[in-house]
């Protein structure tokens, strides 16, 4: 099916500018609405599009229920980016992850039902699946987050199913390895770049450095999203979307020291335990058959998409 207007809630932000990018590219879209309250996102993300009459931004927030179902009237397809971006922030604020993302999810859907959206594409993430021994798969059974930010990933899953199934919308759900690249706000690479910045002699790591992860480049990310969303036929998909391949803490740092081009190598300090903080899942495997066989396949593997990131970043700071 071939949709037209799309609306980004969340969309002046790190990925959903990629998705700002890859849509006005394409000569058959008719309309792209970015709906941000600006706390993460930023305006430089989309300047360059802002002469295409076909962008409008809603400078506004999702939990005002009237500015957002006025803003969605007329839209196909509603891609759902607003989320807490710090991950780790839960542990001293509990309740962020419900106010800035189940919630919100909620308000997205309710939204999406009043003004008869067709289609949703939510980006969810790997740590619903909790920790698991082997590579996590969609249909894997039952799922026990280990964090607040998990939890209102899975929460806002049901929700969305829920939806699809009591009022005719339909849906993908992307769980997302780290995703890096262009106009990255926060993350490890990012952290270890301002830190060196302000110290290139010392690099404080979180845990042991050995917490292993895929990280994908947010250009494979947005591939995967507009492919599967191409390709659905059923009421709802689930997929996850990373690499073949993963890559630990201490290889981040030591290319990290690369990039900027250090003198001398950074002295490695270890706050250590197996993990960067509570909640955070140490070692992550996501198997991406399900994806694959719609005929995406990653474009980077994690070290050549984390070291696209770092250098983009640096010329960004």
């Amino acid at each position: 099916m071939t949709f037209t207007r799309y609306f980004l809630v969340g969309g002046a932000g790190f990925i959903g500018s990629h998705f700002i990018d890859a849509l006005l590219g394409q000569d058959t879209i008719e309309k792209v609405t970015v709906y941000d309250n600006f706390s993460s996102g930023q305006e430089w993300h989309y300047q360059h599009h802002q002469s295409d009459p076909r962008l409008v931004i809603f400078r506004a927030d999702v939990k005002d229920s009237f500015t957002l179902n006025e803003a969605m009237a007329g839209h196909e397809v509603v891609i759902h980016f607003a989320a807490n971006p710090d991950i780790s922030r839960a542990v001293l604020e509990p309740s962020i992850d419900f106010t800035e993302g189940l919630f919100l999810t909620h308000q997205v859907l309710e939204a999406a039902r009043l003004t008869k959206v067709k289609r949703l594409l939510y980006t969810s993430g790997s740590g619903v699946y909790g920790e698991v021994d082997e590579d996590s798969v969609e249909n894997q059974g039952g799922m026990y987050p280990i964090s607040t930010y998990g939890a209102s990933k899975l929460g806002s899953e049901a929700f969305i199913s829920s939806y699809c199934h009591l009022f005719g919308l339909s849906a993908c759900l992307f769980r997302f390895a780290n995703v890096v690249g262009p106009r990255q706000t926060h993350g490890v690479g990012y952290d270890f770049i301002r830190k060196l910045t302000k110290n290139p002699h010392s690099l404080e790591i979180l845990g042991d450095g050995l917490q292993s992860k895929s990280y994908i480049h947010v250009s494979d990310v947005v591939s995967a999203v507009l492919l599967a969303n191409e390709k659905l036929t059923s009421k709802i998909e689930v997929y996850n979307v990373a690499t073949n391949d993963s890559i630990s803490v201490n290889e981040i740092a030591k290319l990290t020291v690369e990039c900027m081009n250090l003198n001398e190598p950074a002295d490695f300090k270890y706050s250590g335990g197996d993990r960067g903080w509570k909640g955070d899942v140490p070692r992550v495997r996501l198997n991406t058959d399900k994806i694959r066989t719609l005929g995406w396949s990653c474009q980077q593997n994690s070290i050549e998409a984390m070291r696209s990131a770092l250098l983009a970043m640096l010329r960004e700071i």
